[in-house]
């Protein structure tokens, strides 16, 4: 009898406990048994999803060139590409020779390391934050070139991205350094 109130007396405080913030929040909704909110769990900045192509908007083109490194570097092979003539390149209106034509990721096979945002040589690439994007079909989850430039598009907008080589400032030149003198030792 004596155990049973004392089992009975855990669970009632099990239960006042539950009423409150929990410690973990209850994917997709957060808050309290009594406060539920239907407001997803806030995405950190250093989260990495899904991948995403880029979108250059000084040109009106993407970053992708199709050069391919990131589907040879890629340990799942989950990537395929094909690569076309630019047309703004003939009008002069870009400095990329090709441009990409197609452009697929099987999620279902790509295992989020990141190697190919870290190839890449045009910072035409970002892992996203993407991560609710299952689907009920085997092969519902291959991205298209239109779907992952939406993705890089939304991803770019929501954190204020912009292409490393816009972000970083010319350091100023080197000053020439003086040769040490024939007695000085070389340091």
């Amino acid at each position: 009898m004596l155990n049973s109130i004392k089992g009975l007396a855990l669970t009632f405080m099990s239960t006042l406990r539950g009423l409150r913030k929990p410690v973990t929040h209850q994917y997709p909704n957060s808050g309290s048994l009594l406060g539920k909110r239907a407001v997803p769990t806030p995405v950190q900045d250093r989260f990495m999803g899904f991948p995403a192509l880029t979108w250059d908007q000084e040109v009106g083109e993407p970053f992708c060139t199709s050069c391919m490194v990131c589907i040879r570097n890629c340990p799942t092979q989950c990537m395929t590409a094909t690569m076309k003539d630019n047309p703004l390149n003939a009008e002069g209106k870009s400095s990329r020779r090709k441009i990409v034509d197609q452009f697929e990721i099987n999620l279902n096979r790509c295992i989020l390391c990141g190697i190919c945002v870290e190839v890449c040589n045009f910072d035409a690439i970002v892992m996203s934050h993407e991560h609710e994007m299952s689907t009920y079909q085997r092969n519902g989850d291959r991205v298209d070139l239109p779907a992952l430039l939406t993705i890089g598009k939304r991803y770019q907008y929501k954190t204020g991205w912009q292409p490393v080589a816009t972000k970083v400032k010319k350091a100023p030149a080197p000053q020439p350094v003086a040769a040490p003198a024939e007695g000085e030792a070389k340091g």
